[in-house]
């Protein structure tokens, strides 16, 4: 009988059974279908500096990058990533041991998880998070501990004491995220010392996600975990140029750590996609010695848009939480008379007009999330102006 197993077993590895279509494609597929302006996804609708994509094209002209790159990524990369570290935040690396190029943060996520973490080991992660953390988790053979992120004045904080009460002699690393997707939190100097104080003590590796370490806002600062006394040996740091150039497309990231830490994530990642992005890589490094003025505007342009969108949610009646950090922003739909996120995103472009996502998806405690929606403000002035005026429909 074609089409058919010979085994009742069910096709997708068990450990992959939870994790069906992400809410991503779902949601994005839903803005095709009904028209509507897609606030759910995180790319931007325009591409980044002119320059940049020209240095694309340039090596694909010269031939820089067309067949496989070196497998830790071309020194030209690691070269300026390096130099960005210690440019920003003093930190130092050698660029021929201590960078490896990815192809994207989401790949440093999964090769340093498989690479780190054993059947049984505990993995604790700043709850709500980005949806491939779990999945990662959960193939490395893992277990998941979150300590959910709580409403706390306009912002979502974390709770030390609950931090500190969920590590445990299984416990193997700490996965954190900051800048923070989706609450837009940034880890304060208090709270980066209490967990750096944490690792330390207990002897545990981090692994830290700080894709939007350039989009910052207001009084906020982004202060990487691995400058932290005693952290720069056990911390596996993820940046990538996606969010910060506008070129979510070439799946370009990249870690910085001690060599012990970059070998191991380097043997997982070889099995992975081995090597990718050849010719975006030469684009990246020259992306990265941008001058300050490129990082600035960009923050700029990004906070204008975080006040038009979070301004128009208010006026349309949710309650916002204000991002210090990210491109997206979190908010509060029971001021609307509404409780469950995800039948609230999945009415809301028939509604309005508009797609976003339900933050339940990013909690393992469901419940805890329910209540919140995402929207993604990455987008054109004139697209977030019009989104806005559909959504002040929800309160007529």
């Amino acid at each position: 009988m074609t089409g058919m197993t010979s085994s009742a077993r069910p096709l997708l590895n068990r450990r992959l059974a939870e994790f069906g279509t992400t809410i991503f494609a779902e949601m994005s597929a839903l803005a095709l279908r009904t028209g509507s302006i897609n606030l759910g996804q995180g790319f931007p609708d325009t591409d980044g500096p002119e320059e940049v994509r020209e240095a694309a094209v340039r090596a694909l002209r010269d031939g820089r990058g067309n067949q496989y790159p070196p497998g830790p990524g071309v020194p030209e990369l690691r070269t300026a990533i390096a130099e960005h570290q210690e440019r920003r935040y003093r930190l130092s690396y050698d660029p021929d041991a201590e960078v490896l190029v990815t192809a994207g943060a989401t790949e440093a996520i999964a090769a340093a998880l498989l690479a780190l973490v054993e059947p049984g080991d505990e993995v604790v992660a700043l709850e709500p998070y980005y949806d491939s953390y779990a999945a990662c988790i959960a193939m490395a053979g893992g277990t998941r501990v979150p300590v959910t992120l709580r409403p706390y004045d306009h912002s979502f904080r974390l709770d030390l004491d609950e931090l500190r009460a969920a590590v445990t002699d299984r416990t193997r690393l700490l996965l954190i995220n900051t800048p923070h997707n989706p609450t837009g939190t940034v880890l304060t100097r208090e709270e980066l010392t209490a967990i750096a104080e944490l690792a330390v003590e207990r002897d545990l590796l981090v692994i830290t996600d700080e894709v939007y370490e350039h989009l910052v806002f207001d009084e906020a600062e982004h202060l990487p975990l691995a400058g932290f006394p005693g952290m720069r040996e056990r911390t596996v740091s993820i940046g990538s140029a996606g969010k910060t150039f506008s070129f979510t497309g070439w799946k370009v990231g990249w870690i910085t750590s001690t060599p012990e830490l970059v070998s191991a994530v380097r043997s997982a990642k070889q099995f992975l996609t081995y090597v990718s992005s050849g010719p975006f890589q030469y684009a990246v490094a020259e992306a990265l010695r941008l001058p300050d003025s490129y990082f600035a505007d960009f923050r700029a342009d990004m906070l204008a848009k975080r006040d038009l969108l979070a301004g128009g949610l208010a006026e349309a009646g949710f309650e916002v939480f204000r991002p210090a950090g990210t491109y997206f922003v979190t908010t509060d739909i029971r001021p609307l008379g509404e409780s469950d996120g995800f039948a609230f995103c999945r009415a809301l472009p028939e509604r309005a007009g508009v797609v976003a996502i339900p933050n339940a998806v990013f909690y393992d405690h469901r419940e805890a999330g329910a209540p919140f929606v995402r929207f993604a403000f990455c987008k054109q002035t004139a697209v977030l102006e019009e989104a806005v005026k559909r959504l002040k429909s929800l309160t007529g």
